[in-house]
């Protein structure tokens, strides 16, 4: 951070550059707390996919990865989609490439693919549902009984999926990066540490430490989990960006971020590029922007819609 641009520099300009563009700023749940603290809203893929669908906001400043704000685009075509930086990736994204994906759809005429939002635009245009770790397990039991599901990328939160609702799928050999750093042995150690704490963990966590866990949700779930959970000390395992959201929303507990074999917590490097600075300078020069064809536009958002649609059902 350069002399001058102090965090409460940078947050007083980012407002009124705020006002000045008409621009509204989602906020993913993992950025690191200076960012969260100047968000509209913060929140987890699918709260996010909801505010940029009803925003009537000109710009919108898509503080997450990339694969986050290209859905922004496909809810909002005519709105302008920047973000801090557009190089914030994710492991699962990559993991599945659209070339990939249809060499194993073509095996079989009567899948029915639900791809989880940590995924391309190409991906989703290749699928048939979007899902999000909140509300997977509610769209896999709205999906069509006679076909076979092919669910992708992430095979962790696709295990659980099927744990929950019965439903056999197939599943694409994909991986969190940093969900799968947790183990067996890690989270035994950090409950001997603090007993009595429940433990909450992220589906995408492998089952060796799901079934550890008092509670396994998405990261909004956690909110409403912790704010009713008796006990005053909570153990999560997720991204460690969420510790800031847990303590602002449950100040009067104590939550311990699961350690991993190498590091007493876990952060996710594509989620923490970016930075303050650089959610400034995205709004000051409307640029990167996110851009994607009409084509893929089109084809990606229906099955984002349907996602929407079965959500509140």
């Amino acid at each position: 951070m350069s002399e001058g641009d102090s965090i409460e520099n940078l947050s007083q300009e980012i407002v009124e550059l705020k006002k000045e563009l008409n621009a509204v700023i989602l906020v993913h749940n993992y950025q690191v707390p200076e960012i969260q603290d100047i968000g509209d809203y913060v929140g987890d893929s699918l709260g996010l996919s909801q505010q940029a669908a009803g925003t009537d906001a000109d710009v919108i400043v898509f503080c997450g990865v990339h694969f986050m704000a290209e859905t922004a685009k496909i809810l909002c075509p005519d709105k302008t989609v920047i973000l801090p930086d557009k190089d914030a990736g994710c492991s699962l994204e990559e993991s599945c490439t659209p070339d990939k994906l249809v060499e194993l759809q073509a095996t079989n005429d009567n899948f029915f693919t639900i791809a989880y939002i940590n995924c391309s635009a190409r991906v989703k245009a290749l699928s048939d549902a979007i899902c999000t770790s909140g509300n997977a397990k509610k769209i896999v039991e709205q999906c069509p009984a006679d076909k076979d599901l092919l669910f992708v990328p992430d095979e962790n939160l696709g295990q659980w999926v099927m744990e929950q609702t019965g439903r056999p799928m197939t599943l694409w050999e994909g991986s969190c990066s940093v969900h799968v750093e947790w183990t067996h042995s890690t989270i035994l150690k950090i409950s001997d540490e603090y007993p009595g704490a429940p433990v909450v963990a992220h589906p995408e966590c492998t089952k060796a430490v799901r079934i550890l866990a008092d509670e396994v949700c998405s990261t909004e779930k956690m909110v409403n989990y912790c704010r009713q959970a008796e006990s005053e000390s909570i153990i999560i395992a997720t991204e460690a960006g969420m510790l800031h959201r847990l303590q602002k929303e449950c100040p009067d507990k104590k939550f311990i971020p699961a350690p991993t074999e190498k590091c007493a917590c876990n952060e996710c490097h594509f989620m923490k590029m970016n930075t303050l600075e650089k959610v400034r300078d995205c709004m000051r020069e409307l640029s990167p922007q996110v851009e994607l064809s009409p084509e893929i536009i089109e084809r990606a958002r229906l099955p984002i819609e349907r996602m929407l649609e079965w959500s509140v059902k």
